[in-house]
């Protein structure tokens, strides 16, 4: 049964904005080896959610991983996201899909997080 990884991300018109979340799906698809990896967004003029799970159908997929590419569980992933999937479900009977958990409070994001400070000090030529 051939499952597929969704990354769910908000979107945003501003030119270039929406790359970061492809270049993620690239690495995501080179770590874990997926046949299927693909790009979604809830904003209205990009891949629309649906059309992203029609994608991952397209390609075979028996199963949906919809992750969501946020900070933490807000409206988007405890509302907005739940209701897209209920309507996935609604267009394409029998494929499974679960929602992953967002990226929330990780030891490894507050690495990176220190790793941006430490180049934005030394950038200004500050330091703490």
């Amino acid at each position: 049964m051939k499952t597929a990884i969704l990354l769910l991300g908000h979107g945003s018109r501003a030119a270039g904005a929406n790359d970061a979340l492809y270049a993620v799906a690239a690495l995501v698809k080179d770590d874990t080896g997926a046949a299927i990896v693909e790009v979604a967004f809830l904003a209205p003029h990009l891949t629309s959610i649906q059309e992203g799970i029609d994608r991952c159908v397209a390609q075979g997929a028996a199963r949906v991983l919809l992750y969501p590419y946020f900070l933490y569980a807000g409206a988007h992933v405890l509302k907005d996201l739940p209701d897209e999937i209920a309507q996935a479900r609604r267009r394409h009977p029998g494929l499974e899909m679960i929602l992953g958990q967002p990226l929330g409070v990780h030891r490894k994001l507050a690495e990176i997080v220190r790793e941006r400070i430490d180049a934005s000090l030394q950038e200004a030529g500050w330091s703490l």
